[in-house]
Order: structure tokens, then sequence, then C-alpha cells
């Protein structure tokens, strides 16, 4: 009995520790939790993402005016983003005026991150 207890832990351990694996290798952020990503890479990633919620509070009033959602001022892996083919990052976000509990604008901004271009790709009022 304690041997089948022992294989059947085991046998545990070994499918949590790959279903773990596969969905890790499935994230579309694999190359950011990757152990052999540069350093610098967050730091990109970072400033990518101070640029695209900047250029969401100047085309919305300002910050008298609008709000980021909190991901877009916290750690950058916890942002919503994505790498594109071609090296830029888009960020879609959502924003509100300071003080309301509801967002009422979502904003597309991609980020070149060689030259620091940055490109609004749509600022909408999201619908009821």
């Amino acid at each position: 009995m304690y041997k089948i207890l022992i294989v059947s832990a085991l046998t545990l351990v070994t499918f949590a520790g790959n279903a773990v694996n596969g969905i890790a290798q499935t994230s579309p952020r694999s190359p950011a939790s990757s152990p052999d990503v540069d350093p610098g890479y967050y730091i990109d990633l970072n400033r990518a993402k101070n640029l695209a919620r900047q250029a969401a509070e100047r085309i919305n009033g300002g910050l008298g005016r609008y709000r980021a959602e909190a991901a877009m001022h916290g750690p950058v892996q916890d942002a919503p983003y994505i790498e594109n083919e071609d090296g830029t990052v888009t960020f879609t976000f959502k924003g509100r005026p300071p003080g309301a509990t509801r967002y009422t604008v979502e904003t597309s901004v991609t980020v070149n991150q060689n030259n620091g271009t940055v490109t609004v790709n749509y600022n909408r009022p999201i619908g009821n």
C-alpha cells in the first residue's frame, strides 16, 4: 500500500509539473518569462509601457481628466500587451476620469522600442 501511495504521488507531481510547463510555454509573453532574457528587456518593455500610457493621458486631456487602468502603472509583466512580429509592442488598455468607478475609454498604442515612435491605433469610448 505504501509503495502505491508513493508511485501515485510521484505520478501526480510529474503530471502537475508538465501541465504547468505546458501553460508557460503557450503564454504569449514566454520570452519575458524565460531565464535567458536579457535584463534590459524588462527595462525597455517598461519604458514602452510608460510611453503608451503617457500617449493615452495626452490624447484624453491629461491627468486632470484621465487615468489609465492600474495594470499600466504596475509591473510590466501585468500590463496588457502583445509583442508584434516586427519588434514593436502594442498595449491595449482602459481608462476613466479620476474618481470614476467605470472605465469609459479603450486605447490601443503601438510603441517601436528601437526608435521610440509611438502610434495611437485607436482611442474610443467603451459601449455600455
